[in-house]
């Protein structure tokens, strides 16, 4: 699987915007999706997450309720919307495909593929 991210770019704070993530390979179906950020000087952490398993998404505490993760099968993409951004959203946002047989989506090393990132940053 390859994965293809783009969306990124500037944005006021309170405003919106909607990552994509197109994925090649006609396995995309069977994995699992995250999204994670890697904010300057930081480590990488775990934004979002649909486990293949059951479909369940799951948020870190700090987006919850402004974003939302969702995929096209159909159009091998995964998307993720956010709205009401925040300075501290401001960060490199990798997608990434999580395994299929993995349980813990907020888990980095559960995720057998990474795109390349695209930069949002957000404005005060």
């Amino acid at each position: 699987v390859q994965l293809q991210a783009s969306g990124g770019g500037l944005v006021q704070a309170g405003g919106s915007l909607r990552l994509s993530c197109a994925a090649s390979g006609r396995t995309f179906r069977n994995y699992g999706m995250g999204w994670f950020r890697q904010a300057p000087g930081k480590e990488r952490e775990f934004v979002a997450g649909k486990r293949w398993s059951d479909g369940n998404a799951y948020y870190v505490d700090s987006v919850k309720g402004r974003f939302t993760i969702s995929r096209d099968n159909a159009k091998n993409t995964v998307y993720l919307q956010m709205n009401s951004l925040k300075p501290e959203d401001t960060a490199v946002y990798y997608c990434a495909a999580h395994r299929p047989m993995g349980w813990n989506v907020k888990d980095l090393h559960e995720y057998d593929y990474w795109g390349q990132g695209t930069l949002v940053t957000v404005s005060s």
